[in-house]
């Protein structure tokens, strides 16, 4: 039986050993150095190129996440708290008028469930498996049933005169502000904690494509001046094209990305910044405005520890979140750190300092009727009290309505300067991953000409 060859364990070895002595042998003559120093700039702009548009379209896509994604949310979120808040405003309202409660008090409650339900179903429809809101968005949509059927049957008893209403009111509006408000803020707080990480993204600075842009441009000055100090010839035109085409792309990835970050800052400076705090502010006016009114609903069957009114307690720490002090009429500018002081220092031009300005003057009026109608009340005179409340004219509820339509237009004119400024942050990143691509191709395709002009000459 003849046995089969072996191979040769140290053939491959061998191969490899021959392989650098090849390399070796071939970088001891000009030609072959140029034809490494060709290749190694090529590859030089080719990294340039790619990592160029990799960082750029991480950029690009946290940007339009920004815009397109999680501001959105994060202002649905906002929304909803809003919606849920209102709706435990409007239902007390109701409940003051009697049992004949007003038409458009009734509308603004349904429209307000309505709009929470439909946003809950939006926010689950964009929520992953093991996303944070999940939960939060459970909860709601668990809690929210629970609380209308309270109200419902609130309002039940109140038609038929029955004081087992109020119970049925003050229970709601804890299961409101001890369930369904919370868990509404943590998914506002969720969302706005995405919000900033899209903002950390797109703003974060790409600093692999600056260091391989400036050691590709240090690699190919290196390259121009051995060619130079070799044949004495000052241009090399085909290195030259590569040098540019390199130096157009770090300006344009300098620029481009200096001008996108600051649109970026702007839009949350001026806009994402200043919707969050004014969000707070229309969100405080309405607590503030459902505390005043269950001061009247529960007649004082709610205390603190301390003894004092727990609606009227809450209703002065509102106030005082809103426009600073002790939450009592004290005149003149909102104090410094309030939401309204906070609201009118980051709005961007009159045009959102003056609804905020309008706001601030009408708390005070409402501060000022709430008092007049809290005297009235501990006095005894509780009808006298209540028109100073819910009427339609000269009571504090106007005075809230024209502070929640201040603010509402003060949001309007925000989100339009967010949108604007974050437009053109993104905008100025679009066309540079791809033109990053092209200038790199073209740069490594100029230090392969000018190379094999000089290999040329060896010929």
């Amino acid at each position: 039986m003849s046995s089969s060859p072996q191979p040769d364990p140290g053939a491959g070895h061998s191969a490899w050993r021959e392989g650098l002595d090849r390399l070796r042998s071939t970088a001891t003559t000009e030609p072959g150095r140029l034809r490494i120093i060709g290749a190694a700039l090529a590859g030089l702009l080719v990294l340039f190129g790619s990592v160029t548009a990799w960082q750029v379209s991480g950029r690009a896509a946290a940007a339009d996440a920004v815009i397109g994604h999680s501001q959105p949310l994060s202002a649905d979120a906002a929304d909803i708290y809003r919606s849920l808040a209102d709706a435990d405003t409007a239902a007390a309202g109701g409940f003051l008028a009697g049992g004949q409660e007003p038409r458009a008090v009734r509308q603004r409650y349904e429209k307000d469930i309505a709009r929470a339900s439909e946003l809950l179903v939006k926010a689950a429809a964009n929520t992953d498996a093991g996303d944070p809101a999940g939960p939060r968005i459970a909860k709601l949509n668990e809690q929210l049933p629970l609380y209308t059927g309270l109200v419902e049957s609130a309002r039940a008893n109140n038609r038929q005169g029955l004081p087992l209403g109020g119970a049925y009111l003050r229970y709601a509006s804890d299961r409101m502000r001890e369930e369904l408000l919370p868990a509404a803020r943590a998914l506002y707080e969720t969302e706005t904690g995405r919000l900033g990480s899209d903002y950390g993204d797109a703003k974060d600075l790409p600093w692999a494509a600056f260091a391989t842009g400036v050691l590709a441009l240090g690699a190919l000055g290196w390259a121009q001046r051995r060619t130079y100090l070799r044949t004495n010839r000052v241009l090399n035109h085909g290195l030259l094209a590569s040098t540019a085409a390199a130096t157009v792309l770090l300006l344009w990835l300098a620029v481009g990305h200096g001008v996108a970050r600051a649109g970026l800052t702007q839009s949350y400076e001026h806009g994402a910044k200043s919707l969050q705090v004014l969000n707070e502010a229309r969100i405080a006016a309405l607590q503030a405005r459902g505390d005043e009114s269950l001061t009247l609903v529960a007649r004082g069957a709610v205390l603190t520890p301390r003894g004092d009114d727990a609606y009227e307690s809450s209703y002065r720490a509102g106030m005082q979140k809103l426009i600073g002090g002790d939450g009592v009429p004290v005149g003149g500018a909102p104090e410094e750190g309030s939401l309204l002081d906070r609201a009118q220092a980051l709005a961007d031009g009159a045009a959102g300092r003056d609804p905020v300005a309008g706001a601030i003057r009408d708390v005070r009026q409402w501060q000022q009727r709430h008092r007049d109608a809290r005297a009235s009340d501990d006095s005894g005179y509780y009808e006298r009290a209540l028109p100073k409340v819910i009427g339609e004219k000269d009571s504090t509820g106007e005075s809230f309505d024209r502070v929640d339509t201040g603010l509402s237009r003060a949001l309007t004119h925000e989100q339009g300067e967010f949108r604007r400024a974050a437009d053109d942050g993104r905008g100025a990143l679009a066309g540079l991953a791809v033109g990053a691509v092209v200038l790199a191709v073209l740069g490594a395709a100029g230090a392969v000409l000018g190379i094999g002009r000089r290999l040329a000459e060896y010929r």
